[in-house]
């Protein structure tokens, strides 16, 4: 059963193996360059709250070196989208075609056909993620050093959580396949569905599955280079008790030397308050967005096997 599943997803298999080529091909040269010129420019000294004034410059010529490759890295994160709908693709075609019931007339049951065709997708899956993984992890390792991992574009690249994106684009698309029953028209929204979730999730959800952190503190003092590697969710003008000052009275009292309300903000403001998830955060954040999305996949994937199991015939 599993070698009959093998070859009939080796069509896929190998496809998913091109694509870790290319981004091999892709990534490794220019990860080398990128390491080299790091330790070449001593920007290993630049990392901490001692860094000599002189690491701005340094840092600056860095990231505008690698600027562009760095900038399409954020588009990486649709890639374990289209990996979890091609791997559910010989499923899906199989169940549109009406494959499956010659291969349950060969003594293979049911069940034991649903679990070899949905077990070795689940597995490249999860092989595809690792080595995906491990391969941008590495690329991205001095921008790490300089900037953290907390940006949206790295941490959806990295840690576990690419984990949970593959298995939710796989299951979707599983689901959307067997109910529907056209391959094609499946796959493509099941992958403009992923993207949607993705979306809501980075820019509205994620921010509140974990209280973040909030601090207030004056620029002046130096206070906010510790937020250099955190997620900065919100900020704003305060005074020193924490009161949020409106942008358009601090910006209508610059160089303005009267005013009752501009003397208040002179003599109490000056400070900015800050929502934030810290940077130690990471992995826990990780943790929390991979059991949610990880979940909802073994959610779905177990009800496409339930419904092909009980209503395929």
């Amino acid at each position: 059963m599993i070698w009959v599943a093998w070859r009939q997803q080796r069509t896929e298999s190998i496809v998913l193996a091109s694509v870790l080529v290319l981004l091999a091909v892709l990534l490794v040269p220019t990860g080398l360059e990128m390491a080299s010129a790091y330790h070449s420019d001593g920007l290993a000294a630049c990392i901490g709250a001692t860094a000599p004034p002189a690491c701005g410059n340094a840092i600056q010529s860095f990231t505008s070196s690698f600027a562009i490759f760095d900038g399409l890295m954020g588009w990486l994160t649709l890639v374990p989208g289209l990996v979890g709908v091609l791997l559910a693709a010989p499923f899906v075609l199989q169940i549109e075609s009406g494959g499956y019931r010659l291969d349950w007339t060969q003594s293979i049951t049911r069940r034991r056909w649903i679990a070899g065709k949905l077990g070795l997708a689940v597995a490249a899956a999860l092989l595809f993620a690792l080595v995906f993984v491990e391969l941008v992890t590495w690329w991205r390792t001095p921008y790490e050093h300089l900037y953290g991992r907390m940006q949206t574009t790295v941490f959806d690249s990295e840690g576990v959580v690419v984990f949970g994106y593959t298995l939710f684009a796989l299951g979707l698309a599983l689901v959307l396949g067997v109910l529907w029953r056209r391959a094609v028209a499946s796959l493509v929204v099941a992958f403009i569905g992923y993207f949607v979730v993705r979306v809501f999730v980075d820019t509205w959800l994620r921010q509140r599955l974990t209280t973040p952190a909030q601090r207030t503190w004056r620029p002046s003092a130096g206070g906010g280079i510790t937020l250099n590697r955190d997620w900065v969710i919100s900020e704003y003008p305060t005074d020193r008790a924490g009161h949020r000052i409106p942008v358009h009275i601090v910006s209508s009292c610059i160089g303005v030397p009267g005013g009752k309300a501009c003397r208040a903000i002179r003599v109490g403001g000056g400070w900015v308050h800050d929502v934030y998830e810290p940077a130690s955060r990471f992995w826990h954040m990780q943790a929390v967005e991979l059991v949610l999305y990880a979940g909802v996949a073994l959610l779905l994937i177990a009800f496409a096997a339930w419904w092909t199991n009980a209503r395929a015939a």
